[in-house]
């Protein structure tokens, strides 16, 4: 795509300011570090430009401090002061989802991301948010808790004008047969080779 241009036009009907503005469904997968963060870097694009954000955290422990969500609540509460931004809200499987308020400790996991999946769908059927962040997502669908065919055909038939971006290893291939765009992440070195933790402001 040189200077932002696409290399061919489709013959789809569509004027180049609809093409332009078709919502977007993205994946993030494969093997090596940076699938989430660039997933909240278009997040964060996102809330600039007024966009009604949502992440929606599986499989990771509700303990884990993720940096990015300090970050997000404080944009979130500056846009509710001054009206700068977007609206945000940002859910946890592992404390039980927001709306649900069951202990993560109580709740069977695959259960959890069934119930987190079903809110999903129903927010986008009410374009609730404008961009959505299904952070760890193909996990409950490579797992069989969620139906990855059910997952498809429901962001294909979404409503309005929603973004979806999807991140974790293993992507099902249905899922990226149906994006608008695939980033594959693949691990040339990591400091972990090298026995070295993760650190503070870098992994997390």
């Amino acid at each position: 795509m040189p200077q932002g241009n696409p290399i061919a036009v489709p013959a789809d009907g569509l004027t180049t300011r609809a093409r332009r503005n078709t919502p977007v469904l993205a994946v993030h997968t494969g093997d090596g570090k940076g699938k989430s963060t660039a997933a909240f870097g278009m997040a964060l694009r996102a809330w600039n430009a007024g966009m009604r954000v949502a992440v929606f955290q599986f499989v990771k422990s509700a303990k884990w401090k993720v940096g990015e969500e300090a970050a997000f609540r404080e944009l979130g509460e500056l846009h509710e002061r001054t009206g700068v931004g977007g609206a945000v809200e940002w859910h946890k499987m592992g404390s039980g989802w927001s709306w649900s308020r069951k202990a993560g400790s109580e709740v069977d996991h695959a259960a959890a991301a069934a119930d987190g999946w079903a809110e999903i769908r129903r927010r986008m059927a009410q374009q609730r948010h404008d961009f959505y962040v299904l952070d760890e997502f193909t996990y409950p669908l490579k797992w069989g808790w969620v139906d990855a065919d059910e997952v498809v055909n429901a962001l294909q038939a979404r409503p309005g004008h929603q973004h979806v971006v999807i991140t974790g290893r293993d992507a099902p291939p249905g899922l990226i047969e149906a994006a608008d765009l695939v980033t594959e992440m693949g691990k040339v070195k990591h400091p972990m080779d090298a026995g070295r933790k993760g650190q503070k402001g870098i992994e997390w």
